[in-house]
């Protein structure tokens, strides 16, 4: 009979009697089914287990039992392409041993025993080793090769190392002994605790652009490698869709897609498109480079909680290899409301809306996992954190969204009347903002042009000057503006229309290289240029928008190639020949 009993059941809250024995942050397995659980508070006697798998059945007097240790993911290659539930167990595994209507108590390890792997072991016998040290690698995917590292703590020399070729993830295959005396085996996967950050060498200041080939993310609101981003917005906004483009188009080594609470069918659309993708890079399917996180609104609340540890402890797992990795968590509001309930069947005070008092410290403990990196090997690798918000109604200013501004720096708002008008992606340019613009100023002049900031610049203050004159014409109209605030209107139209949207369907504009993003900013600000000189000098506004050049522009998006940029030169010709004929008319 076992040590600890079930005292009582509340949800997923488990009161444990039967001795002081269990230590916080423990797993332990509960019932007589065998719940994954966790401890999360100890008091006297009676010790507090947040279980991870629903809880009907339980009932006092049965079984739990201690693993002694805590919560934690087995990590090793085969995670890339698979899709794991809230607490690190294949989904797909768990359907073929359950069926489509996963089972309770089923512990499956994240990774296949059974599968071989092409391992090269790149130590021998005497050589020393120490943490960050690579021992072993293989072929993980086509597109990634995965290497395994010495980890933290251990120093010592190899006493034997297996002979290259095909190894299991439990083989032994480098065994080390350090100045104690201790042999510590090593395999191609580890455990890893979820709660707490891995160890990394330190942390570099963020100087590179996560390129995404989103005009309005890439332009205005630029996002660094190892930077944390929060896309808040109200239902049908489209914050699900603006993260499958980051996901699909951004030029971070490996995505890891968190589905934290969110419709079932949504991470299904995400399978099925991801799995039909390809990757730009290389042609190959993207999934070769993307791991899936579901825990959708069906399932357990405190698996919930749990899953966005999970994605960050993979996510960070990959980038101590040395590889740059973006984090799509959606959305971190089913998690913080996961936090709400859980707090609340622990009879915690609670604050605002109900929250626990805690939440900014959770927010900020997932947050400050972000990081652009230099690993205990001495190679870069980053991670990149987008956490999408939904707030209630929209409302930007519920406790949720107001903690995340405290502890990101990039914030894309997503606005309601932008997505009805079906203008994607809808973030509003006067709600949204990036802290990261004049950190990542030199990379952009460096790799793209000097001038690419300058146009950022321009185009920037031409939207803010026509968000202040829109105030105006809800008053009064635009007819009595003075010309040059017509061409502000007008050229603003065109931005907002030809550049800021972007059509996720269309084979070009999909996805659009920053050289091309640069050409179109150059040419829409050639046209406002050559426009302004003339109307300054009282030639009406009138004249040009009769010569369809503005509408013109709109379509440049659909019609250039993105890697033939040459007809950038036949707008160029149009644009010079609608001044000159308006010059004519009134010389």
């Amino acid at each position: 009979m076992s040590e600890y009993q079930i005292y009582s059941v509340n949800g997923p809250v488990v009161k444990v009697s039967g001795g002081r024995g269990l230590a916080m942050m423990d797993m332990v397995y509960t019932g007589e089914e065998q719940l994954i659980g966790e401890v999360v508070g100890v008091e006297g006697e009676l010790t507090t287990v947040q279980v991870y798998e629903d809880t009907t059945g339980l009932s006092p007097g049965q079984p739990v039992c201690s693993t002694g240790a805590p919560m934690s993911l087995l990590l090793g290659p085969g995670l890339l392409g698979n899709i794991f539930d809230g607490i690190g167990r294949p989904l797909r595994a768990l359907e073929a041993a359950s069926g489509p209507f996963l089972g309770r108590g089923i512990n499956i390890p994240a990774l296949d025993s059974g599968k071989t792997w092409d391992v090269t072991i790149p130590v021998k016998e005497g050589d020393t080793v120490a943490p960050g040290t690579l021992y072993a690698q293989c072929q993980e995917t086509a597109a990634i090769v995965h290497r395994c590292l010495v980890p933290a703590g251990l120093k010592g020399t190899v006493t034997k190392a297996a002979a290259d070729g095909p190894h299991t993830v439990d083989d032994v295959l480098v065994e080390v002994t350090d100045d104690r005396g201790r042999v510590t085996g090593l395999k191609l996967a580890a455990r890893c605790s979820i709660r707490g950050a891995r160890p990394m060498r330190r942390r570099l200041p963020v100087t590179r652009p996560l390129i995404t080939g989103q005009r309005i993310i890439d332009t205005l609101f630029p996002i660094g490698k190892g930077g944390a981003a929060a896309i808040p917005g109200p239902f049908g906004a489209g914050k699900t869709m603006t993260q499958h483009q980051l996901a699909k188009w951004s030029d971070a080594d490996i995505i890891v897609y968190l589905g934290c609470g969110e419709r079932g069918n949504e991470m299904t659309q995400a399978l099925e498109e991801f799995s039909e993708l390809k990757d730009p890079r290389n042609g190959l399917p993207l999934m070769n480079r993307t791991i899936l996180i579901a825990n959708t609104s069906n399932m357990p609340v405190a698996a919930r909680e749990a899953s966005v540890y999970t994605g960050m402890t993979i996510a960070e797992y990959y980038r101590d290899m040395g590889y740059h990795v973006a984090l799509m968590a959606d959305s971190t509001s089913r998690w913080a409301e996961a936090l709400r309930e859980i707090s609340g069947r622990l009879e915690e005070m609670p604050a605002e809306e109900g929250f626990p008092a805690y939440l900014a410290s959770r927010l900020a403990e997932f947050y400050e996992r972000a990081g652009y990196v230099e690993t205990l090997e001495g190679k870069e690798g980053s991670v990149t954190v987008i956490g999408a918000v939904s707030p209630q109604g929209g409302d930007f200013s519920e406790p949720v969204t107001q903690n995340t501004k405290r502890f990101i720096r990039c914030f894309w708002a997503l606005d309601r009347g932008l997505a009805y008008a079906r203008h994607f992606p809808s973030i509003h340019w006067m709600n949204s903002y990036s802290e990261y613009t004049a950190e990542l100023k030199p990379w952009y002049n460096q790799n793209v042009s000097p001038e690419f900031d300058k146009c950022r610049q321009r185009i920037a203050n031409l939207l803010r000057e026509e968000s202040q004159l829109m105030e105006i014409v809800k008053l009064i109209g635009s007819d009595i503006l003075p010309e040059d605030q017509k061409l502000t209107i007008e050229i603003a139209r065109v931005i907002r229309l030809g550049f800021l949207q972007q059509n996720a369907y269309h084979e070009i504009d999909t996805y659009v290289p920053l050289q091309k993003q640069l050409k179109m900013m150059q040419t829409i600000l050639r046209l406002y240029d050559g426009v302004k000189a003339a109307v300054d000098q009282a030639v009406p506004l009138s004249q040009f928008t009769a010569t369809g050049v503005f509408d013109s522009l709109v379509k440049m998006k659909y019609e250039i190639p993105n890697d033939n940029l040459s007809g950038f030169a036949r707008y160029e010709q149009e644009i010079d020949a609608a001044l000159d004929k308006v010059s004519a008319a009134n010389s």
